[in-house]
């Protein structure tokens, strides 16, 4: 932590390790702030959220927002924006949530709805209109320092890093750290998450921070292996073997030697190819060319991707794959968002510049987004994660009729995307919502075959089931399955058949 990020909090600070927070999603004024995050104790007074510094004889205590990186917590100036005023809105933390008043001029927008006063709980946005969105989120204060990742390869704050990983969440910097350790100790490692969250842009960053950079890394989907060549594809063949005419090939593992061999989508990988497989995993790195007596040898460190759970792999596979990274899928790093969709526009610009030259901003490749396109991205049900994002971007793009990414046609336009606040039954907020939410409707701790039955509905997704059964997190999710002694993986094996359509209101 910087020395004036440290004393900026300390007189503010508990002794707790986490804190409710507002992330800065989206600044019509500051496109840069994204990311920035202030945290809110219980003060005997509100905090004043507005322009600073304070007018002469404001004695309020004021919203500070900060960097937050490993180690570190550096203050950033006062807001600015033309709609934000010195006194915008007073934010105070009582009981589980923030409770926040309008102040200022500028109207603000709780759930699409114009509010004067309402509570804010992790997971709520609060719109400013054309000027601010703030995501409400719990966070540890301080983030512990990197271990492994070396810190020059970071970036500038909200940019992608020097390998392409993009986000300032702390899942986004213990992904990173879990990588670099994985990098350094070259063993071979199963990479899971969901499909479009980034596994292979990880496995790259992986190779790239190990000794074998200088190395080939030999990518491939083992999905898109043909039928009967899966030996010759990975391991080779000598000539015209094993069909007249085919030519003498190194196979994947062969090309990798010394370096990486990434195998996406392993458990596509055929089950009678893995003793083969197998013994190039061992300590000797023994393997066969088809049509060849003489046994070769190959230094190779795997890298595996899957979108299953570990458990669906072989047993005798998954013994060897020493250790595991963890991608998580944007539901689990909600904050990263505006940060993805800057660097996608950023990446959109380079490749297709005449299609959206219209929307830039500056010379510096940001783009003009509206905060409602950013607020609507927060609360959507990700299938495939970034991908899908990125397609999402795009029909933004070839809609919005004027100089800004914006929504056309409403949420309900966009690809049909979900809300996640109208699916798990959120009610519209009222003009003077400053009830706390635990003071409104609550449901009780969902059944086993509640449980079960969601599990199966979300194809074995735990932060997904987690979300539709109301619970305030997957390791909520986490405990209950031990109390009740649920086997997931015979639910994803469809081993339950559950009733269709089930969604538990919060």
């Amino acid at each position: 932590m910087s020395v004036s990020g440290e004393a900026a909090l300390r007189s503010s600070a508990t002794e707790e390790d986490d804190a409710l927070a507002l992330v800065i999603a989206w600044s019509a004024a500051e496109p840069w702030r994204v990311g920035e995050v202030a945290f809110f104790t219980r003060l005997d007074r509100p905090q004043v959220l507005g322009h600073m510094p304070a007018p002469d004889g404001d004695r309020a205590a004021r919203v500070r927002f900060f960097r937050q990186r490993p180690g570190q917590l550096e203050p950033t100036s006062p807001l600015r924006g033309p709609g934000i005023s010195s006194g915008e809105l007073s934010v105070r933390l009582l009981g589980d949530g923030l409770h926040v008043e309008r102040q200022g001029p500028c109207p603000a927008l709780f759930r699409g709805a114009p509010v004067a006063r309402c509570v804010l709980t992790p997971g709520d946005t609060l719109l400013l209109k054309d000027e601010l969105l703030l995501w409400c989120t719990r966070r540890a204060r301080s983030l512990p320092p990197l271990r492994h990742f070396p810190e020059a390869c970071a970036g500038s704050f909200g940019d992608a890093d020097a390998f392409g990983l993009v986000g300032e969440s702390p899942a986004a910097w213990r992904l990173r750290d879990q990588a670099a350790f994985a990098a350094r100790s070259d063993l071979h490692t199963l990479i899971l998450g969901p499909s479009g969250a980034g596994k292979e842009r990880v496995a790259h960053a992986t190779h790239a921070l190990s000794r074998r950079a200088a190395r080939p890394l030999v990518a491939r989907n083992a999905a898109t292996f043909p039928p009967g060549l899966v030996d010759a594809e990975l391991f080779g063949n000598i000539k015209n073997y094993p069909n007249p005419g085919m030519p003498e090939r190194p196979g994947l593992v062969g090309a990798a030697d010394g370096g990486t061999l990434l195998l996406d989508e392993i458990g596509e990988l055929p089950s009678s190819i893995h003793a083969n497989l197998l013994r190039v995993l061992d300590a000797d790195g023994e393997y066969q060319r088809l049509g060849e007596a003489a046994a070769r040898r190959a230094d190779v460190r795997l890298l595996a991707a899957t979108n299953r759970p570990p458990e669906a792999l072989k047993h005798d596979l998954l013994a060897r794959m020493t250790l595991r990274l963890t991608v998580a899928g944007l539901e689990e790093r909600i904050e990263d968002i505006p940060l993805f969709v800057r660097h996608l526009l950023r990446r959109a610009g380079e490749r297709s510049p005449d299609l959206i030259r219209r929307f830039a901003r500056d010379e510096n490749g940001d783009y003009c987004v509206s905060g409602e396109l950013i607020e609507h991205l927060l609360h959507r049900r990700f299938t495939t994660h970034v991908r899908e994002l990125d397609g999402l971007l795009w029909q933004a793009i070839a809609d919005s009729p004027g100089s800004i990414v914006t929504l056309p046609g409403g949420p309900d336009v966009l690809l049909g995307g979900q809300d996640r606040r109208r699916a798990s039954g959120h009610p519209p907020p009222s003009q003077h919502s400053d009830a706390p939410r635990d003071q409104r409707a609550r449901s009780s701790e969902p059944t086993t075959e509640e449980i079960r039955a969601c599990i199966a509905q979300e194809e074995g997704n735990l932060a997904r089931a987690s979300r539709a059964l109301g619970l305030t997190s997957r390791y909520a999710l986490y405990r209950l399955l031990k109390k009740h002694a649920i086997d997931v993986a015979g639910l994803r094996d469809g081993r339950c058949c559950p009733a269709r359509g089930f969604a538990r209101a919060r």
